[in-house]
């Protein structure tokens, strides 16, 4: 259960982005942001023992028509730095990192550029509560389909149990980190198509027909194996995909 959660987490476009490129004898490594709090800019580091070398923020709000800001990074403490300025919540900016060596010679840190996206500061007493249902949620969601296949004895009241931790998780406090985050308590469908929140819609739905089919029938278990396996698909999907966005393109 940790390791899928982690990978959910990982894979996401707001996991940071990490990697590495060699400047002349040095090989720089880097962990680019890409959530931010908006309650500061968002700050920039790439660590090098190399003073001469110069770097280069490239940014532009995004989606937007906006030209490209370039500005240089400042030298201090071993570390190249620059602050991209803050957005409202869920607004993103799309950047890039060019280093410049002694002789001029340019080094992108990305193929493509990376996009920021930013957000407000979600309590602890709102997320922490949200990260317990919805982990648990999920295992007992994975119980549900090992007692619905091999024992078949507490479907029905496993199911119930998974369907109330995802209710309380998603149904209660997802909006409420929505909210908190992006100043909307749902951006899925019928109102948008934030995929999170489509996620958690979808395994609702399922887990509630299973048990509507489980209280008709005791005996009924595909409807518990179909939300279960549902429900890992849905948590194999990254996590904030297709998620809250500023469209500067009409907002200016």
């Amino acid at each position: 259960m940790i390791a899928l959660a982690a990978y959910q987490r990982m894979t996401g476009p707001t996991y940071p982005k990490s990697g590495s490129v060699v400047v002349g004898n040095e090989k720089i490594k880097y962990t680019l942001p890409r959530s931010w709090t908006n309650t500061s800019d968002a700050r920039i580091e790439i660590e090098t023992s190399n003073k001469n070398l110069k770097g280069i923020l490239v940014y532009r709000r995004h989606p937007s028509f906006d030209d490209w800001t370039s500005k240089p990074m400042e030298y201090a403490s071993e570390k190249l730095v620059a602050v991209i300025p803050r957005q409202p919540a869920a607004g993103k900016i799309m950047y890039k990192i060019v280093l410049q060596d002694e002789k001029g010679k340019e080094y992108n840190l990305t193929d493509e550029p990376v996009i920021i996206r930013f957000k407000g500061d979600v309590p602890p007493f709102v997320l922490i509560p949200h990260i317990f249902f919805m982990f648990f949620s999920m295992v007992f969601g994975v119980r549900t389909f090992i007692e619905a296949v091999f024992v078949r004895k507490n479907v029905f009241k496993l199911a119930l149990w998974t369907l109330i931790l995802l209710f309380i998780g998603g149904g209660i406090f997802g909006p409420l980190v929505q909210h908190y985050a992006f100043g909307v308590f749902w951006s899925g469908w019928p109102f948008g198509h934030d995929l999170t929140d489509n996620k958690t819609l979808i395994s609702l739905i399922f887990w509630i027909i299973a048990l509507i089919q489980l209280k008709k029938n005791p005996a009924n278990y595909k409807w518990a194996i179909i939300s279960s396996i549902v429900m890992v698909v849905v948590y194999l999907i990254p996590h904030s995909v297709l998620g809250s966005e500023i469209d500067y393109r009409k907002v200016g």
